[in-house]
């Protein structure tokens, strides 16, 4: 099977408390999600939000429904982002091909019968990060590359967390239902990302880390403000952010990383930040 899939349910912030380091990466950690030749999903139970991988190298690679979906096609009642963290490759969307350079991105609407994922060298393969939300109302397919996403310059050297936020499938360039995808580059020297942290109840969110030496790792923040925890990371590793926790990260080099949320507002700055002093 070129498809493969596991479920994470929801955990209460109480019984996060008691976790050990292994069971925490057991829950909120995904750590080989990208596998030559497969598509790979893991099912959440915080908002049905799915994250997904696929990376087609020694052909095209089809999107099929998985069991828990209950459906004939994947996007029968879902919304797809796709942002590619590979080399060059190609999406066909019912028939109609984009192209997909490093780092663009792809909004697939509610409704699509095929998708198919296909690299344009096998030696040097595109790498298709996906995340998918429950949808109700079918919105166009739709490309934004790097340089048309909407870019906000945010923090200093000084704190070491000066970063770009790429904005590209957000209101305003795409019309969704409820995901949103994006990047945050971080800009040598600085190393810490979303910092000031902060909650948003009515969202979760999925970070997934890239542009990170092979040597080098993240530091991962999650938890209550008043009850962190961390998780180290890795390249190409993704990590679950429930609705309640906060989500930010330190590297030992800087990075990029692929934020995908989703939920019950899709007003970005809708988020209750935590303050620096007050972390616990």
């Amino acid at each position: 099977m070129s498809t493969t899939y596991e479920t994470r349910y929801a955990s209460n912030p109480k019984a996060v408390k008691e976790l050990d380091t292994q069971q925490l990466r057991e829950e909120f950690l995904i750590e080989d999600l990208f596998q030559d030749d497969k598509i790979k999903w893991v099912y959440t139970h915080y908002d049905r939000y799915m994250a997904g991988s696929a990376v087609p190298v020694k052909g095209p690679l089809t999107l099929e429904a998985i069991d828990p979906l209950k459906a004939e096609h994947f996007s029968d009642r879902r919304e797809i982002g796709v942002i590619n963290v590979g080399e060059s490759g190609h999406v066909r969307v019912d028939g109609e091909s984009y192209a997909l350079a490093h780092k663009d991105a792809l909004y697939i609407g509610k409704g699509v019968k095929e998708v198919v994922f296909e690299s344009e060298n096998a030696d040097h393969p595109a790498k298709f990060y996906m995340n998918s939300a429950p949808a109700h109302k079918v919105y166009p397919t739709k490309k934004t590359s790097l340089d048309e996403a909407n870019k906000l310059e945010l923090g200093s050297l000084e704190t070491a967390n000066h970063r770009t936020v790429n904005q590209m499938i957000i209101g305003g360039i795409v019309e969704t239902c409820q995901l949103q995808m994006g990047m945050t580059e971080l800009k040598t020297g600085s190393v810490w990302n979303t910092m000031p942290p902060h909650v948003h109840d009515r969202r979760m969110e999925i970070y997934l880390y890239i542009d990170l030496p092979e040597d080098q790792a993240v530091c991962h923040f999650m938890g209550q403000p008043h009850e962190t925890r961390h998780i180290w990371m890795r390249k190409h590793q993704a990590v679950i952010s429930p609705p309640w926790s906060i989500h930010a990260g330190s590297g030992t080099s800087n990075y990029t990383f692929v934020w995908g949320m989703a939920g019950e507002n899709l007003d970005y700055t809708d988020m209750d930040v935590a303050k620096i002093t007050e972390l616990r």
